[in-house]
């Protein structure tokens, strides 16, 4: 009897463990706002149906028990806002070591304690995308984000249904924190692709390898000796496979076509550029072989690589048929994305749907989950915003946000201090050589070499 008892009692505790390792899910009944589904037009009057973290019904005069209901007469519902580049939430950006850490993960650095997250969920952005940085021509694997401030588990921010990503980086970065502040391969433009297509063509020899070896496994009585596994290279042949899609930093119109030539020589089809700032160069080629371009919406001249760019750019590559975002790279930038989008419209007259899907939807395919999340349809996960006025008025003010239908961020509940954990004796962070506001280049100990520190060694 008391073995029993005992068994039943670790099945009960296996069963409690489970339930708390699930993200949670919300119910909530919203009624009678404006809905901006950006994927079927505007619904006046209109209420939206939440069970456990799901669009369950959209539609009026709809009822539901048991729930909470909130009134959003004269306020506007709009998607979840996702950030297609951003460094929020991250321990580290960058493993500056070598040319190509594709074996890296952003995975093991998330910080669920950064009130970054929070601060965004303040602006309407419930999902983001956690990248490396821009040191390395192919740097580490990127995870993507649910904002479910709150939890101390990491794990609880992963989105898992997203699909792998990684970070590539052309120009200036790579060369700079290589060839010039290591004396290593790549110090040029025509560097950083040699070291792309000298990485894919040793991981083609490593599949190879390791084809061979199960082959041999295959043969009666054999016992080949397997090849010593490289997590490094496995990543650049899954990304060959097609299971990983590429994110790549880059600015000028050369090195953008560059690339893509690159991959169309390997036959990779899954790569989104960001920055983009001379995408409406190559805008055709943009349209034709990638899956698109995540953009600032008027941020150039902070470099030189950079000097040129357009507050055209989102439009001009929206209307020759590129899938664009705007993103943030910027833990400031993040809560105001809505506005970023506005800028698009403001310069370029792209219509409500086409802006707004600058943050919603089209990041969201960038990201390989729009059929996820990105839009309010029936089926697709609560990831939603109630705005005071529409999102792209400058009067506009995010009033509750919720990821999976649980409310994370509510303007009249909002605390003094929503900050989980606070370390007052934390150090101050180096100093390090800062492009801008953005984190592409965090960590990057540039001044460990004579030409760093010359930068700023002279009197004029």
């Amino acid at each position: 009897m008391k073995k029993i008892k005992y068994i039943l009692a670790g099945f009960l505790m296996m069963g409690c463990i489970y339930t708390q390792a699930q993200t949670p899910k919300g119910s909530v009944l919203i009624k009678n706002a404006t809905v901006l589904t950006v994927t079927n037009g505007t619904l006046e009057g209109t209420d939206v149906l939440v069970e456990n973290g799901i669009i369950k019904k959209i539609g009026k005069n709809l009822r539901a028990a048991n729930i909470e209901t909130i009134d959003a007469s004269g306020k506007y519902l709009m998607p979840g806002i996702i950030d297609a580049h951003s460094h929020v939430a991250l321990d580290a950006v960058n493993e500056a070591t070598a040319p190509i850490t594709s074996e890296v993960k952003m995975a093991d650095v998330v910080n669920p304690y950064d009130i970054g997250l929070y601060r965004a969920l303040a602006g309407g952005v419930t999902i983001s995308h956690a990248m490396h940085g821009s040191a390395n021509a192919i740097g580490g694997q990127n995870i993507t984000l649910k904002h479910r401030y709150g939890t101390s588990n990491p794990e609880d921010l992963y989105m898992k249904e997203a699909p792998r990503t990684i970070k590539f980086a052309l120009g200036e970065n790579p060369t700079r924190v290589h060839g010039r502040g290591n004396g290593i391969q790549p110090r040029t433009r025509m560097g950083v692709e040699a070291i792309i297509r000298n990485g894919f063509n040793e991981a083609i020899q490593y599949k190879k390898t390791w084809e061979a070896y199960e082959n041999a496994l295959k043969q009666k009585g054999a016992t080949p000796v397997p090849p010593n596994y490289d997590s490094r290279l496995q990543t650049l042949v899954d990304i060959l496979d097609g299971e990983v899609i590429i994110h790549c930093h880059s600015y000028r119109a050369d090195e953008i076509y560059a690339l893509i030539n690159t991959c169309r020589d390997f036959g990779i089809k899954n790569i989104v550029f960001s920055h983009v700032n001379e995408g409406f160069k190559v805008a055709p080629e943009l349209a034709e072989y990638t899956m698109g371009a995540s953009v600032f919406a008027d941020w150039w001249a902070y470099k030189f690589e950079v000097y040129y760019s357009t507050a055209y750019n989102a439009a001009i590559l929206t209307e020759n048929g590129v899938i664009t975002s705007i993103n943030s790279d910027s833990g400031e930038l993040i809560r105001h994305l809505y506005h970023e989008a506005g800028k698009a419209q403001r310069y370029g007259e792209l219509n409500d749907e086409q802006t707004l899907a600058l943050i919603t939807i089209n990041p969201a395919k960038q990201l390989g989950i729009a059929d996820k999340v990105g839009s309010i349809e029936e089926g697709k996960q609560a990831d939603l915003v109630i705005f005071n006025e529409h999102p792209l008025s400058v009067y506009a003010i995010p009033q509750m946000t919720f990821v999976d239908g649980v409310k994370y961020f509510d303007i009249n509940q909002d605390s003094d201090d929503m900050r989980l954990k606070v370390s007052a004796s934390e150090a101050v962070e180096p100093i390090f050589l800062k492009e801008h506001d953005h984190k592409c280049m965090h960590g990057v100990d540039f001044f460990f070499t004579n030409f760093g520190r010359s930068l700023f060694d002279h009197s004029h």
